[in-house]
């Protein structure tokens, strides 16, 4: 059974920090591109940052604040985002991806407060 576990939300206020993780299991971890969207009261799912066995991306809003890092050992994504805003303010979704195949964990709420 594919799960997508996402914890480390919650509440911090404008320039601190929070670490998300996302503990994956029942597929092959290490081959799939794992990926944090977040989607805001409102607004549509955004990508905020992307990892492959190789590289890393971001979207502009988080470059320099946010690092998405991972550990295939222990098949887990993470992301420390650093001096969080109030518009960071979302819930954040773990997604792994290999060819069509795509898993989305449930959300962790992130609330940053000004």
């Amino acid at each position: 059974q594919v799960q997508l576990v996402e914890s480390g939300g919650g509440l911090v206020q404008f320039g601190g920090s929070l670490r998300l993780s996302c503990a994956a299991s029942g597929f092959p971890f290490s081959y799939y591109a794992m990926s944090w969207y977040r989607q805001a009261p409102g607004k549509e799912r955004e990508l905020v940052a992307r990892i492959t066995t190789g590289a890393t991306n971001y979207a502009e809003s988080v470059k320099g604040r946010f690092t998405i890092s991972r550990d295939n050992a222990k098949n887990t994504v993470y992301l420390q985002m650093n001096s969080l805003k109030p518009e960071d303010t979302a819930v954040y979704y773990c997604k792994a991806r290999f060819s069509s195949i795509e898993y989305w964990g449930q959300g962790t709420q992130v609330t940053v407060s000004s």
